[in-house]
Formats: C-alpha cells, sequence, structure tokens
C-alpha cells in the first residue's frame, strides 16, 4: 500500500498548458497545393464532401464542419497534401472568425455553465468530453461547469449526428434553456451532418433543428479544440448579457 502512495506521489499528473497542436501524427488542418490533374480525384474520395474543387491557386477548400480527417483526399494528392499538426479550430457564426489560442490564455473572470445532449453520437466525442475534466486538462479551473438540466444551463453541447429519435429531445432542450442561450455542435456529426450521409432514422447537423453558434470541427475533437470554443463561448454570452 505504502509502494503504491509513493509512485502515486513522485509521479504526479500535471495540469498542462492547453495547446491547439497536437503529436507529430496528429492529423490536423490540410495543407498544400492541389495539382489541376488530381483536384477532382480528391473530391471524389472524400466521403463526406468537405473536399470542394476552386479555382484559386491551392485549388481546393476544405469545409471542416463536415471533415472526418481520414486523409482520403491527401492520399489522392500524391504528397501535395499534408496533414499538419495544427488543429481544424473552432468557428464562430457572428464573424465567422477561427478562435484561436488566445482565448486560452485569456481565462479569469469567465463562468459558463453547459448541459451535453448526445444526439445519437457513436461516443467517441463524449469520451474526449470526460477527458476535459482529468486532471490533465483540467476544465474547472476555467469557471466552466456540467450541468444535469438544460434549465440552468448557459450553452447547450450537441454531440452525434441528430437522429429521428432524438431531434425532439434536441428541440424542447434548447427551449428549456434560459435567455441568453448558445449552442456548440461539437465534432462532424454535429456541426457537418454528413458522416452517415441519407437515412429515414436521420436528421443531419444540429442547425437543421436549432440555432448553432460555435462548431467544433474533428472526428472526434480534441478536448483542447473544445475547450477553445467553451471559453469562446463564454465570452460571446457575457457580450449578450
Amino acid at each position: 500500500m505504502f509502494k503504491v502512495i509513493e509512485r502515486l506521489l513522485g509521479d504526479k499528473i500535471a495540469t498542462e498548458k492547453i495547446s491547439l497542436t497536437g503529436s507529430e501524427r496528429f492529423r490536423g488542418k490540410i495543407t498544400g497545393s492541389c495539382p489541376e490533374n488530381l483536384r477532382e480525384e480528391c473530391a471524389k474520395a472524400c466521403p463526406v464532401g468537405a473536399f470542394k474543387v476552386t479555382a484559386d491557386a491551392q485549388g481546393y477548400a476544405v469545409d471542416y464542419k463536415k471533415c472526418l480527417f481520414c486523409g482520403k483526399c491527401v492520399e489522392k494528392a500524391m504528397g501535395s497534401l499534408q496533414h499538419s499538426s495544427d488543429e481544424a479550430l473552432p468557428v464562430i457564426t457572428e464573424d465567422a472568425a477561427e478562435v484561436t489560442a488566445e482565448v486560452i490564455k485569456q481565462k479569469l473572470g469567465r463562468s459558463l455553465h453547459v448541459r451535453h445532449l448526445d444526439a445519437g453520437s457513436c461516443n467517441a466525442c463524449d469520451f474526449e468530453m470526460g477527458a476535459m475534466s482529468n486532471p490533465i486538462y483540467d476544465l474547472h479551473r476555467y469557471g466552466v461547469h456540467v450541468d444535469a438540466s438544460p434549465r440552468h444551463a448557459d450553452l447547450l453541447m450537441v454531440t452525434g449526428v441528430v437522429t429521428r429519435n432524438l431531434e425532439q429531445a434536441l428541440r424542447m432542450s434548447y427551449e428549456a434553456m434560459p435567455e441568453p442561450r448558445l449552442v456548440m455542435a461539437c465534432g462532424a456529426c454535429a456541426a457537418g451532418g454528413e458522416t452517415y450521409g441519407a437515412s429515414y432514422a436521420i436528421v443531419g447537423a444540429a442547425d437543421k433543428v436549432v440555432p448553432v453558434d460555435i462548431y467544433i470541427p474533428g472526428c472526434p475533437p480534441r478536448p483542447s479544440a473544445m475547450i477553445a470554443g467553451l471559453l469562446a463561448a463564454a465570452d460571446m454570452l457575457a457580450e449578450r448579457m
């Protein structure tokens, strides 16, 4: 018993500074220029239609709300495109601006209460959400708390593609929230809605049911990207109050 305690005290799990850059193996933003003869092939390879051919010098645009970061377009580009280790950052809809790492540095004076709703996820985003509360990320240091009821929440955090069976639950949760209220679509399913395609059982992206204020790309997003989006939401809430 004493050896176990000694090891725990010796190793210690330290809270880390949040970084929006992953390891070298992490699939983040797509960089590079796509040759004209390969652009259509890259677009066809994308299973969710996130890769689009453009007429500019780069030759393509990626809708990161839909992107699964599967790497199919990068494979087709034959070395012309690469995944960087940088996050595809959260996007605020009010001014279509990316949420940068600066919001994490300016963390004092915030308070945000969050209600999470699984609208039909595979649980990958939910597992990453759970990691936000561990000693490494320590979400509570930023004044962000998860509530059991939408009536106590400032923000509704939606994960998963919205299914027909949970469409009403999503709408009712949103309507139960006090004003001002915010909605965050977390992950490719909730943000883009194309992961599972069209089906009688699927509604699609969260913004087909309720208005969405912040989109968090990724399949699933890393906890650091979620935290950046939550802190940006806290700023938005303060401006609306």
